[in-house]
């Protein structure tokens, strides 16, 4: 089995200004309550069996988890999808926790909704996930928002960090010579799979993490060839 390194960094508070309607300044102050931030954290931690299933036991999550002592500061745009933590927001803990080589996937929680009030940040989404870079310390890179209970739970705890941490890990592989189906982890609907009340997009995810997703006569995504050429590599 291929362990994929992974650390969250939780970030409690936020304290941001940026540019809001007729670029006159918005400022933004949040910090999570614990009941969100356990409602998170249990989420993260049920993405790693998540994965050891999915992928037929080809692939392992070991998982460190970091509260940051300070507030997140400053968010990064994205055009008319609003704003992000990007690695340029979060580049003093990147640096202090998860230095390059140390981690494959680098995460991030952070505070975009006030659920007492309904005041957000707007934003791309609930999570957003990207490839490894050297932006990002050469881990792939996803961030997640903070949200109700009821969100975290359904349909399955832990497909949200599942489907951003896909993002970049498919990336990974494509660019080791593997075809994944286009639109990778967002893929689901184009190749003729329906999302469950009960399981989510598993059943799709669970064929692109063993190579079993048919496209134009072929069955793509990530073998378990690729799973184990990755150990080797890492060996």
């Amino acid at each position: 089995m291929i362990v994929w390194k992974a650390i969250l960094l939780v970030y409690r508070s936020i304290n941001v200004t940026y540019p809001g309607s007729w670029w006159r300044p918005r400022r933004f102050t949040h910090t999570l309550s614990e009941d969100e931030l356990a409602d998170a954290v249990n989420s993260f931690r049920q993405f790693a069996p998540l994965v050891e299933e999915l992928s037929n036991g080809e692939a392992g999550i070991s998982q460190d988890i970091i509260y940051p002592d300070r507030c997140l500061d400053s968010l990064t745009s994205m055009g008319r999808a609003g704003y992000w933590p990007s690695p340029d927001d979060t580049r003093q803990e990147l640096d202090e926790f998860a230095p390059a080589g140390k981690y494959d996937s680098i995460f991030v929680l952070w505070p975009q909704t006030n659920l007492k009030t309904g005041r957000q940040i707007h934003s791309g989404g609930w999570g957003l996930g990207v490839r490894a870079t050297d932006w990002s310390n050469g881990a792939t890179y996803a961030t997640v928002a903070n949200a109700r209970r009821a969100i975290w739970d359904v349909p399955v705890v832990g497909e949200v960090w599942l489907h951003e941490w896909l993002h970049g890990v498919c990336r990974y592989f494509e660019e080791r010579g593997y075809t994944m189906p286009h639109g990778d982890a967002d893929g689901g609907g184009r190749h003729g799979y329906v999302q469950s009340a009960t399981t989510g997009w598993t059943e799709y995810y669970r064929d692109l993490m063993t190579g079993q997703v048919s496209e134009d006569g072929a069955h793509l995504g990530i073998t378990a060839e690729a799973w184990r050429e990755r150990l080797a590599r890492v060996e």
